[in-house]
């Protein structure tokens, strides 16, 4: 569910993978291309850390990201 949520928040801002990627580098996140892709594919677990940092990246919320709306 997280993956599906991050890949349309990503969208809908107009965001790359590598936009996103850099985002997350900056605040010391390190995640590849290959990860990222695992994660909005739903085959690779977030952390909390990557979490906190997508949703405020993302302009969401960590439960609107979790599918607590």
């Amino acid at each position: 569910m997280i993956g599906a949520r991050v890949t349309k928040a990503r969208l809908d801002l107009g965001m790359k993978q590598v936009e996103l990627l850099a985002k997350l580098q900056l605040r010391g996140i390190d995640m590849s291309v290959p990860a990222l892709s695992l994660l909005e594919g739903q085959k690779r677990p977030v952390s909390d850390i990557e979490l906190n940092a997508l949703a405020d990246i993302l302009n969401v919320s960590v439960d609107w990201l979790l599918g607590r709306e």
